[in-house]
């Protein structure tokens, strides 16, 4: 079972777990990146990359940035924390934070476009296993310094997928297989979220 910060969630047992798995993807879909640039006249989905998350938002602002990302990691945290049941399996908690998730990246409030799903997903880790989480934070910060110093193209990307690579290794060598392999289906599903970028990397890679 999960380790779980804080209370098991509030009374929302009437909802059932299918409206419980709603309640997650709407929370997930709130746009941040879209608040976060309220009052710059700046349409974050038709500028820089047009993909509403972190990355894209930095390029404009940092401090916009951070509210784009402490929301979006944020909303995945409280999703789960206000769905989680103690009585669940953790198949059902993962299924929580993969609707959130699913949220971000198929937003209703931006025509079920979105971002990577890379904060919203940490979110979920930070509720489910905060001790496994915190290294990965440590190399994403140090592989995107690296990253920043050698002007590697997508080091947005490389930070966040070789991050989640350590999480999923981590977490089945402290809990195992069986509780690792949600975490490996939502690193695949970001990971396909990226495809363009990586296609941008391998072309940059081949150019040298």
């Amino acid at each position: 079972m999960p380790e779980g910060l804080g209370p098991e969630g509030l009374s929302l047992d009437g909802f059932g777990f299918p409206g419980r798995l709603v309640l997650c993807f709407l929370l997930g879909s709130i746009p941040f990146a879209s608040i976060a640039m309220w009052g710059s006249g700046v349409d974050i989905t038709r500028f820089g990359s047009q993909n509403p998350g972190f990355n894209n938002v930095l390029r404009y602002s940092r401090w916009r940035a951070m509210i784009c990302l402490i929301g979006d990691a944020g909303k995945g945290f409280l999703a789960v924390w206000l769905c989680y049941r103690a009585t669940e399996a953790p198949w059902a908690v993962w299924a929580y934070g993969v609707a959130a998730v699913a949220g971000h990246c198929f937003s209703p409030f931006l025509s079920f476009r979105g971002g990577k799903g890379v904060a919203t997903a940490a979110g979920v880790m930070l509720f489910m296993y905060p001790k496994v989480l915190l290294p990965c934070v440590a190399s994403y910060l140090i592989l995107r310094a690296i990253g920043a110093k050698l002007q590697w193209t997508e080091r947005g990307t490389v930070a966040s997928i070789s991050s989640g690579c350590l999480f999923v290794v981590l977490l089945m060598w402290m809990e195992g297989l069986a509780l690792a392999a949600p975490a490996l289906v939502l690193l695949l599903f970001v990971v396909w979220r990226h495809r363009k970028n990586f296609q941008v990397l391998t072309r940059a890679q081949s150019r040298q």
